[in-house]
């Protein structure tokens, strides 16, 4: 007679990866970019949602599940003509536009991504995204494996700043900055402070009566104001809704008579700070305001753990009187489905890549 099997004994078989696509954004998204490569832990539901509410847009998701866990989560957002089927990841350019995936995921889930999504669009946008995103990496690998065109346009070079050397910052530049301070006093009583949780719609307010008095006010329609009602402050106001994010977001401000002359608005992920924003009211500039809260911001940063600053595209000189050097360059990807799109889409290659900024 057969001996029955203990069921310890059995091996369970993993389950089948899956990929399915849902309409509005998936609660997947957060499962996924909770597993996700730390730099990625931004990627969340509510960062689309607020993407969403700001820049309008209607979402659809493509989830891969393997072994019944969820591994990638694509939420996308049709651009340009219906018929032509092309969509974007949606969300803010900085730190950058891309979508979670689990910090271990196989070769079969990313096959399975890019087959439900070959069947949903013609064509996908990815990015600005910096070069050496693991993610990226490996879905660009796969696409390619699979017959896609992939294209890329060249958008900026970054700039990042390692705040654990031993000679950051200098003592002379710190013996510089209290001499600055000295003097930015003679226009009132100087109070800097980093704003915690609970207050974000208070300090946003603050953040935008300085951008409004900023060159970005004065000199630019002001589009690309981080955080006023024209600008991308919509965008920033309903992430802070989700209180990761929200503990994610990270700011310094001065005021002077109690008046908001400066700030500087970060994203930490893990030792990781995406600097976002930065601005100072001219009336000042004689004596450096926005560089003198700056300094006292990534020391603090430092002592918290932070090691490496990403400050993304332009204002180089800044960034460099900071200590920053240049790092990866950012990029658009465009992934184009196998078949006669994929070969227009090569032919067209070159124009594509006309389009940046390179």
């Amino acid at each position: 007679m057969t001996k029955p099997m203990l069921l310890a004994e059995f091996t369970r078989l993993p389950s089948p990866t899956r990929a399915s696509v849902l309409d509005g954004l998936s609660g997947a998204i957060d499962t996924v970019a909770e597993a996700a490569p730390v730099p990625q832990c931004f990627l969340r539901y509510q960062w689309y949602a607020a993407a969403l509410e700001a820049y309008g847009g209607a979402a659809r998701t493509i989830v891969v599940e393997d072994d019944d866990e969820a591994v990638i989560a694509l939420p996308f957002v049709g651009v340009g003509p219906a018929l032509a089927r092309v969509a974007m990841v949606p969300g803010c350019y900085w730190p950058f536009r891309s979508f979670p995936m689990h910090a271990r995921v196989a070769p079969r889930a990313v096959d399975a991504l890019l087959d439900t999504l070959g069947r949903s669009v013609n064509a996908l946008r990815i990015g600005p995204v910096c070069d050496g995103d693991a993610s990226l990496a490996g879905v660009l690998e796969r696409a390619r494996a699979k017959g896609w065109a992939v294209l890329d346009r060249f958008v900026a070079d970054s700039f990042v700043l390692d705040v654990t050397q031993e000679d950051w910052p200098r003592g002379s530049t710190l013996r510089k900055n209290r001499f600055h301070e000295k003097h930015l006093a003679d226009h009132g009583a100087l109070d800097w402070r980093f704003v915690g949780a609970g207050e974000w719609d208070v300090a946003f307010d603050a953040f935008a009566l300085v951008e409004g008095r900023s060159w970005i006010g004065a000199k630019t329609d002001g589009r690309d104001a981080k955080f006023t009602r024209t600008g991308h402050g919509a965008f920033w106001r309903a992430a802070a809704r989700d209180p990761e994010l929200a503990g994610m977001m990270s700011a310094a401000l001065l005021t002077i008579k109690g008046v908001p002359s400066a700030f500087s608005f970060d994203l930490d992920c893990g030792a990781t700070r995406y600097a976002i924003a930065n601005s100072y009211d001219p009336a000042v500039a004689r004596h450096s305001p926005g560089k003198l809260l700056a300094y006292r911001n990534l020391v603090r940063a430092k002592a918290a753990g932070i090691r490496t600053v990403d400050w993304g595209a332009g204002d180089s000189g800044y960034k460099q009187t900071l200590g920053a050097v240049q790092g990866p360059a950012l990029r658009d990807w465009l992934l184009v489905r196998p078949g006669i799109s994929a070969g227009v889409a090569r032919l067209l290659k070159g124009r594509w890549s006309a389009s940046g900024q390179g």
